[in-house]
């Protein structure tokens, strides 16, 4: 491992982008259809959604949900209807640090789990994710996180060594499938936090406001 790294890869949601599927789904449901929906016992909207975050489509996604669950098939398609809507704002404090990041010349990527079909909203919605060099949609690439084969591509893209290359993620799993890839990799639980973590690591960031 470099004494400092040469570039920083970002996770996107609830990293630098708070997405809260919740409010798509309420905007055509209702708030309690939609919290019905997510915390319901017979259906993992989240593993519906890392299907196609691995690039299945929609329509699959679909016809299998109505085979399965028809009575969730309206929940589902409000979602996919309002998805802007479930793109909330920044994560407080994190869009600052790669602000900071890019100021400083530090090369930044993204690597995220997103549906190919929902990826056009985010370029449009959130300019800052024009100070990354490169993203790599999951969706996209056929491949989500953890699978080795999306570090692959995204560490390929970035043109440098996977161990100079931070990965940050707000998800346990991913960052292990990271550090086990070769990455070096920091569990984000905030922005202060995360500060602390990269100015251990050599990186031109401000010091936290607190810990």
């Amino acid at each position: 491992m470099s004494l400092r790294p040469s570039g920083v890869i970002w996770d996107l949601g609830n990293v630098l982008i708070d997405w809260q599927p919740h409010a798509a789904i309420a905007a055509g449901m209702g708030h309690e259809e939609a919290g019905r929906f997510l915390g319901a016992d017979d259906f993992d909207f989240m593993a519906f959604n890392q299907v196609l975050d691995g690039g299945g489509t929609w329509e699959e996604g679909e016809a299998e949900l109505r085979r399965t669950h028809p009575h969730w098939v309206a929940h589902a398609t409000a979602y996919r209807t309002h998805f802007p809507e479930s793109l909330v704002g920044e994560v407080p404090g994190t869009v600052d640090v790669v602000r900071e990041l890019h100021d400083a010349g530090v090369p930044m990527f993204g690597l995220t789990n997103w549906p190919d079909e929902f990826w056009p909203h985010a370029p449009r919605r959130f300019e800052f994710l024009g100070l990354l060099d490169d993203i790599v949609v999951s969706g996209t690439e056929g491949f989500a996180k953890p699978d080795p084969a999306i570090f692959e591509i995204a560490v390929a893209r970035a043109g440098l060594p996977a161990s100079d290359l931070v990965f940050v993620d707000d998800k346990e799993a991913n960052v292990a499938g990271a550090i086990e890839f070769g990455l070096d990799g920091v569990l984000f639980t905030g922005a202060d936090n995360l500060r602390a973590q990269l100015r251990d690591r050599g990186l031109p960031v401000s010091p936290p406001r607190k810990l």
